[in-house]
């Protein structure tokens, strides 16, 4: 088994080039997108798992959710007053935002029958949506990843699927730590139905080993084990002895029967995935600290030229639906024996290519005083604005750091800088692990090894801010 995103597993199918004999995405509508040559059979919903939000008890208290039904005119009303934020992944990198994002576009539109483009062009409806998504404090390209993010602390809500909720306040019990309550938007629901769907190849015995496994996974026993984790049955329903499981004082009701929205059309569908990246989400603040040593001559050099290619030219980085909005704030701060010229642009950032092929290779790895130059820009030119934004620090490196800083100065800097800034980096060559897992561990980000494929390593990061 191999684990790839929503959209690789779209884009997969799309292609016709598809090595596998199964896949499993988190919900039907990345099957629906993707499988435009018609190769897949007997898809069938193995579990259900709602996207809802998980809010602090005592926040849901406060904001008056707990025990009675909220809409998403609630949630925005609660963003509007600076009551709420909370932390989602990506629309376009995985599936739980893509499916909240959704979710909130119908209800705001009043499209009980499905989203359509007219309504994408609706200036009230625009503006909501932008308003809903200010609310996003920090974003992620990964559910999982989510989970750990908010249990590291300093966080007051979340969207994500009920499973990983019901995970997350279990962790939060254990460490005898505030629990989450689950709101679940009774006019924006949707549905995670993870349909598993065979790739026919022409192969008879590959299809009936596919079926068996299929059938395994929807027999009574299987099921049975699936609830046990907090996922729902292929019905969307609970078995007595697991309602345990689903608490009721988490704000679960396993009664309730879950409404969902109706899911638009293919093509309205990447229609709004685009302009959630391009008009509607929080514009993003990405520093890119990037290596200009000696070390890089060659195709570590050529390697960070190409995936700079596909992140800044605009074209490139709409095909990947990773093309920012007109008030994203993108700087350069390359590195060798010290920083280089610092470099930044609004909105289409296709200059900043340019700038970065006009860089020498030369010195040593002076990556401490790259990320804390970033860090102190950050402060100096955005601190009155920050909160506008969803900034990142992004760092890519093929050795080790060896300037007059190092950890320690990064991390006596960070805590006195105060703020949640993520600092990611894509690792190549012979990059530190460990040192790039302390940056990341300190700044509650992650570290992306670029070593096989260095522009998927820099879309995925995109994903997160």
């Amino acid at each position: 088994m191999d684990y790839l995103g929503p959209l690789d597993i779209m884009r997969m199918l799309q292609s016709g080039d598809i090595p596998y004999d199964a896949v499993w995405p988190a919900s039907s509508i990345w099957l629906t997108l993707g499988d435009t040559n018609r190769v897949l059979d007997h898809s069938q919903t193995t579990s259900i798992s709602p996207v809802v939000f998980g809010i602090k008890q005592s926040l849901a208290e406060e904001l008056g959710f707990v025990g009675t039904d909220v809409y998403i005119a609630d949630i925005i009303e609660a963003i509007e007053n600076d009551q709420l934020n909370f932390a989602m992944t990506s629309a376009t990198q995985s599936n739980s935002g893509a499916s909240a994002y959704i979710g909130f576009l119908t209800v705001i539109a009043g499209k009980e029958e499905g989203l359509t483009s007219e309504d994408l062009t609706d200036e009230a409806v625009r503006e909501q949506i932008t308003t809903l998504l200010s609310g996003v404090n920090r974003s992620s390209g990964s559910s999982n990843w989510l989970v750990d993010l908010f249990l590291s602390g300093g966080y007051d809500a979340m969207v994500n699927y009920e499973t990983l909720i019901i995970q997350t306040n279990l962790e939060l019990e254990k460490n005898n730590q505030e629990t989450l309550y689950m709101v679940y938007p009774v006019d924006g629901l949707s549905l995670s139905d993870s349909p598993l769907a065979y790739v026919d190849h022409d192969n008879d015995d590959m299809e009936a080993l596919f079926l068996e496994l299929q059938n395994y996974l929807l027999s009574d026993e299987a099921q049975n084990e699936i609830e046990k984790t907090g996922k729902r049955s292929a019905y969307g329903t609970i078995r007595p002895e697991n309602e345990k499981v689903f608490r009721s004082e988490w704000g679960m009701d396993t009664e309730r029967v879950l409404a969902a929205i109706r899911w638009p059309q293919a093509d309205v569908i990447m229609e709004a995935l685009s302009l959630y990246q391009s008009q509607f989400k929080k514009p993003a603040l990405t520093m890119y600290v990037l290596d200009f040593s000696g070390s890089m001559h060659g195709d570590g050099y050529d390697q960070m030229i190409a995936a700079l290619e596909e992140v800044l030219i605009p074209e490139n980085a709409a095909e990947n639906l990773l093309l920012g909005t007109s008030e994203d704030l993108t700087y350069l701060i390359p590195f060798g024996s010290g920083v280089l010229d610092v470099e930044s642009e609004k909105g289409n950032a296709e200059e900043l290519y340019t700038d970065a092929k006009s860089y020498e290779l030369s010195g040593s790895t002076y990556m401490y005083e790259g990320i804390i130059e970033a860090l102190e820009r950050l402060a100096l030119d955005n601190e009155s604005e920050l909160d506008k934004y969803n900034p990142a620090v992004v760092v890519l490196t093929d050795g080790m750091p060896n300037g007059d800083k190092d950890f320690l100065d990064l991390e006596r800097f960070y805590k006195d800088y105060a703020y949640d800034i993520p600092v990611f980096s894509i690792m190549f060559g012979s990059a530190s692990d460990d040192e790039l897992s302390k940056i990341a561990n300190l700044t509650r980000a992650r570290v992306f090894d670029g070593r096989e494929n260095l522009i998927e390593a820099f879309q995925q990061v995109k994903g997160y801010n």
